[in-house]
């Protein structure tokens, strides 16, 4: 775990592109996780629980707004950033046009998403001429592992969209599958049961069989939520995960030095 953790304080985007820091994009259903995992991450990396980025329970999403976050390594930033949006649900979150602009790098930081009125080039905040700094290297789709069985048509077609849209600009993709506690009883008495828990390998294929992505890019992992001091088990998994999405972004910049 140390030395998963120093990978990821030395992370440096790929050489030559002229990203100074990856760019994650963090969508999905409303109470997935989203704002839970960056305070997670935010945890590790600050030696204590922490709830920087607004959680807690609504009937619509807590974020309102695209919020771009650094994580603090002591003094410094680290070389990338937790791109956070309002969750989706049937009626409301970000549509196509927000979609598109987000991952186009035109939509700046605290940008406040209006519903039925997407940013436009008319728009004084709309970044007209972004740089490789601006746009998305990659997407992570959180889904609640404990809502599988009851998950929605229209959130599956909206992660469709996300994934239409990331491969026709060639980003790579993953899925967090954010709760895992919940699916069985052997993970929720002991964390560290859940790779090797039946339930869980069996939530991880059905996800991948609904979205079309393969099973090692659905990520368990479990954030801080109750928990009031930090736990390696918990850290290991979102560190994991982190790892995976930071070599992903690297993917999509080599793709554009091989072009």
């Amino acid at each position: 775990m140390t030395s998963l953790k120093k990978w990821i304080e030395d992370y440096c985007p790929v050489d030559d592109v002229g990203v100074k820091q990856s760019r994650i994009l963090l969508t999905g259903s409303v109470g997935a996780g989203k704002s839970s995992y960056v305070n997670t991450i935010n945890s590790i990396f600050r030696g204590h629980v922490t709830s920087q980025a607004g959680i807690g329970s609504a009937e619509n999403s807590l974020t309102t707004i695209y919020r771009c976050h650094q994580v603090r390594n002591g003094s410094t930033y680290l070389k990338f950033r937790l791109c956070d949006t309002p969750g989706l649900d049937d009626a409301h979150g970000i549509g196509e046009g927000d979609l598109e602009a987000i991952l186009d790098g035109q939509v700046p930081d605290r940008y406040t998403f209006h519903p039925f009125s997407p940013i436009t080039t008319d728009n004084p905040e709309y970044i007209k001429s972004p740089s490789i700094n601006d746009k998305i290297h990659c997407a992570a789709f959180f889904i609640d592992g404990g809502s599988v069985d009851v998950m929605n048509d229209s959130i599956l077609s909206k992660f469709k969209l996300l994934q239409k849209l990331a491969n026709q600009r060639g980003v790579p993709q993953v899925i967090l599958l954010t709760k895992v506690d919940q699916i069985g009883l052997e993970v929720e008495d002991n964390l560290s049961n859940l790779l090797h828990s039946s339930k869980v390998v069996y939530v991880v294929d059905q996800v991948a069989q609904l979205t079309g992505l393969p099973r090692g890019h659905v990520l368990p992992v479990k954030n801080y939520e109750k928990e009031t001091e930090l736990n390696e088990t918990v850290d290991k998994y979102a560190l994991l995960s982190l790892e995976q999405m930071l070599q992903s972004a690297d993917d999509f910049m080599y793709g554009i030095l091989d072009a």
